[in-house]
């Protein structure tokens, strides 16, 4: 065992939030490893780069000019507040752990103590397997970049605060970056908890909208605390600009003034909430005014919502719902959206607002532009939708051309197998070489036909290995939450075939 000059300590260096909450993480589970408490200090109670018996946690570039990432090599990243990548230099309890940002810091910690021997399986205190260490034994030497930007879950289903922030703290443990709320208070996934949908043995509780506000607003603290990438609202965007509220796919009737009904889609001659449901509505999006309150709805958003870093402006949900009128169909839905992404966009730029943009191609949108072009795509991030995709067959760069249907507003059918899926994201890739990924549903009804989880899990290692050769940077999960029964291995497969896409499936299941 070697004897240190001073005890054994962490040494934070900066001040970021999520930098000083990975120092904080290796210090609670180091005691539960070790029985040791060791003291957090901040870098600037010391002269230097301390050696002895420290673990220095920090950016790259907190350590600049302090020598202590001097042999040490962060791989390079195309965007250092998008992508991430680690640095781990540990021998007999005592190195340096860092990052290119402050959440792969945190990141950086957590695969730290994954080389120590700790395991999260699933989220929450019973998740966690903790090995007993002496901490002069812990060594490691990583140096690594995640295989993919994007690694994110996006809230479905039916859940509690609880399962939320259990998952946004599970998350990063095993490689994940991000968390998407949809919608802007995520009211219908609390409120089917709350209420006890489909239980007849409890009485609903009566969730109000306010309190699934401050749900999310107390969860984006969470996400913002690990320095997370924090994704909001897709859709609701052709509702809530009108004064009709996005918070679920209940249907009800609704009193709208005549001006907002000449807002509304025409589809078979009426102008009218679609099925009663405001989210499925789409609008008569050739309208300029149309088009105005819904940009300078996402652009208010943004401006009141700085700690949002992605924000998805989607058109409505549902399918063949487009306006029918004699303006809207001289181009197609994705023509006119894309007028409104480029609006949206100059508007941001005028408002001096940094967030990125994720535009969607999903259902009718599937179809790309005729005749408009995205002008400025480091803006916007392209996402890749294929909810009527089989999850028999994992994507694959197949050496056929498929050739797309015809486009015939409000009668499309939408593509089943995966080559025609990708088929569709080929046409849109070629007017569009920005940001990407793919947006998919294996835990959202398929893992019910598969009750070990087993096959999923081992469908979705496959389509995160070919995310790369379809040209996609990453997947956010549109899930259940609760998908730990009986195990943990889909998520947890997904979570470190995202960072490192050489791993084999068997490989991470035996472990």
């Amino acid at each position: 065992m070697p004897e240190y000059n001073r005890a054994p300590r962490i040494c934070v260096w900066g001040d970021d939030q999520a930098v000083v909450f990975a120092a904080q993480e290796l210090r609670r589970y180091l005691a539960q490893m070790t029985g040791q408490e060791l003291p957090v200090v901040s870098a600037t109670e010391v002269a230097e780069c301390p050696a002895d018996g420290t673990l220095c946690v920090g950016t790259r570039e907190a350590f600049q000019g302090a020598g202590c990432l001097q042999g040490i090599e962060l791989p390079a990243v195309d965007d250092p507040a998008f992508d991430d990548a680690i640095a781990i230099r540990v021998q007999n309890g005592a190195g340096v752990i860092t990052g290119i940002n402050p959440r792969s810091v945190l990141l950086a910690v957590y695969r730290f103590l994954t080389e120590a021997g700790c395991r999260w399986v699933r989220p929450g205190p019973t998740g966690e397997c903790i090995p007993q260490r002496n901490l002069a034994e812990l060594s490691a030497d990583v140096s690594e970049k995640a295989a993919y930007r994007h690694r994110g879950v996006c809230i479905e289903g039916a859940v509690s605060y609880e399962n939320v922030a259990e998952m946004i703290d599970w998350a990063p443990k095993v490689g994940f970056n991000g968390y998407f709320f949809q919608f802007r208070e995520s009211y219908t996934f609390f409120e089917r908890w709350y209420n006890h949908r489909e239980n007849p043995t409890k009485q609903p509780e009566g969730l109000t909208v306010e309190q699934a506000r401050a749900f999310v607003s107390q969860l984006g603290q969470e996400i913002t605390k690990r320095g997370l990438l924090y994704h909001a609202v897709g859709h609701g965007w052709t509702c809530e600009p009108l004064g009709l509220p996005g918070l679920s796919w209940d249907s009800q009737s609704y009193d709208v003034t005549p001006q907002v009904q000449s807002y509304l889609a025409e589809v078979n001659g009426k102008r009218e909430v679609w099925g009663g449901v405001p989210l499925n509505t789409n609008l008569c999006f050739s309208q300029p005014e149309v088009r105005r309150l819904v940009i300078e709805g996402i652009a208010d958003y943004c401006e009141q919502h700085p700690e949002v870093d992605i924000l998805h402006f989607w058109l409505a949900d549902g399918s063949n719902n487009q306006c029918e009128c004699a303006d809207c169909r001289v181009k197609r839905p994705s023509d006119w959206y894309v007028m409104m992404l480029n609006e949206l966009d100059a508007l941001l730029t005028e408002r001096g607002l940094p967030t990125r943009v994720v535009f969607l191609i999903y259902v009718d949108l599937l179809w790309p532009p005729e005749t408009e072009r995205i002008q400025n795509p480091e803006r916007f991030i392209l996402m890749f939708a294929p909810i009527t995709r089989s999850y028999s067959a994992p994507f694959a760069v197949t050496g056929g051309s498929v050739q797309l249907p015809e486009y015939e507003r409000n009668k499309l059918r939408f593509p089943k197998n995966v080559d025609e899926n990708v088929a569709f994201l080929r046409a849109w890739q070629a007017i569009f070489q920005g940001d990407s990924f793919d947006f998919d549903y294996h835990m959202m009804w398929d893992h019910y036909n598969d009750p070990g989880y087993y096959q999923t899990a081992e469908m979705m290692h496959r389509d995160i290995q070919h995310l790369k050769d379809i040209g996609l940077k990453g997947f956010v999960s549109c899930q259940e939450q609760r998908v730990f029964l009986p195990s943990g291995l889909n998520m947890v497969v997904m979570g470190r075939t995202l960072w490192d896409d050489t791993l084999e499936f068997d490989e991470i299941a035996e472990d």
